[in-house]
């Protein structure tokens, strides 16, 4: 009896073992396979100020400064870009921000953009700790310069570029608040898309009866073996989440957003303190939110920042192309206009 009890643990064991192998071959997969992104910029823009800053491990990160050119600014935004993208595309999100007299400071993170790039490292959507290097690298720049230390510093981030805002945010005391569009944490993020999947098997209604702690451990697993096969350390913004519960706070999500569900956001700015702080926009997609909501999202967006300089300055109209909204049909970049100088 004990050799039998024995044997059926052995054999469970040995089920265990191949079933979790498999199932983190399939989510390592999963995980380092980026979804198609409808990625978005503009041309260089010949005003914007040039700058050029050096990362601890030795690589060159470039990017721009939109100065205020009559007036004093009331602060200085950090512009985060998303996956993909480049600093260029700042005014895309932040030209009321400008407009209503900050400066817009904008980068390229390493291995995208004109920044330099790193050997052995092909970065994903996923936040890891080479942008949050990145990011402390830039703010270390910003606090040595006299023209730029002395100015009240907000972050504000689109996407993997949010989460990375959020992340430094929250261990840098001279970033006063945060905002971004589109962000989100890897554990959060996996979780949710592991129960939409399991939900697609099994159905809605025996989702609850999962063992939820089991498929946690296999994300885990999964994203240790990513973190292995991809030399980098995926930052865990779940963690500091709590560091942010005193600090302003505004996400932006999109009803349609398929690939950042709404939920994870909530969750988001619960772990933080701040169940409120999230802005949940109808017919949005990921990343648009600005198409569908022009006039609500430059008013939101500067209104918030508004912490950084709380004077009764009139909060300006930002609309582009000839002061319509913009939709999915017609936002070739060529068109988009950068903010008038």
């Amino acid at each position: 009896m004990v050799w039998a009890l024995f044997g059926l643990l052995a054999g469970l064991l040995l089920a265990e073992v191949l079933i979790q192998v498999r199932a983190v071959r399939v989510v390592t997969t999963l995980i380092e396979n980026s979804p198609p992104f409808r990625i978005q910029s503009l041309p260089p823009d010949p005003d914007a100020e040039r700058f050029e800053v050096k990362t601890p491990d030795g690589l060159n990160l470039r990017g721009s400064i939109y100065r205020q050119q009559e007036n004093a600014p009331r602060g200085l935004i950090v512009f985060c870009h998303e996956f993909g993208s480049n600093h260029w595309s700042a005014m895309l999100y932040s030209a009321a921000l400008w407009k209503a007299g900050f400066n817009v400071l904008s980068f390229d993170f390493r291995n995208l953009g004109e920044s330099d790039h790193q050997a052995g490292y092909v970065p994903l959507h996923w936040m890891t700790n080479f942008e949050v290097t990145d990011l402390h690298a830039v703010l270390d720049y910003v606090q040595q310069r006299p023209d730029l230390n002395t100015l009240p510093v907000g972050l504000f981030g689109i996407s993997r570029g949010g989460s990375t805002a959020l992340y430094v945010a929250s261990v840098r005391p001279e970033v006063k608040c945060v905002a971004t569009e589109g962000a989100f944490d890897t554990q959060l993020m996996l979780l949710a898309h592991a129960r939409r999947w399991i939900s697609l098997i099994v159905g809605e209604r025996l989702v609850e009866l999962i063992p939820w702690w089991h498929v946690r451990f296999t994300l885990v697993l999964a994203r240790g073996l990513s973190q292995l096969r991809r030399r980098c350390r995926y930052a865990n913004l779940k963690n500091v989440l709590p560091l942010l519960k005193n600090r302003p706070l505004f996400m932006i999500a999109g009803k349609r957003d398929t690939y950042v569900v709404p939920e994870v956001p909530k969750e988001i700015c619960r772990l933080a303190g701040q169940p409120e702080a999230v802005w949940v926009v109808p017919g949005a997609k990921h990343n648009l939110a600005r198409l569908v909501a022009a006039e609500e999202y430059d008013r939101r967006l500067v209104e918030f920042f508004e912490v950084l300089d709380p004077s009764d300055k009139p909060v300006p109209l930002i609309l582009i192309n000839g002061g319509h909204h913009l939709s999915e049909g017609n936002m070739p970049a060529t068109q988009m206009a950068s903010p008038p100088r």
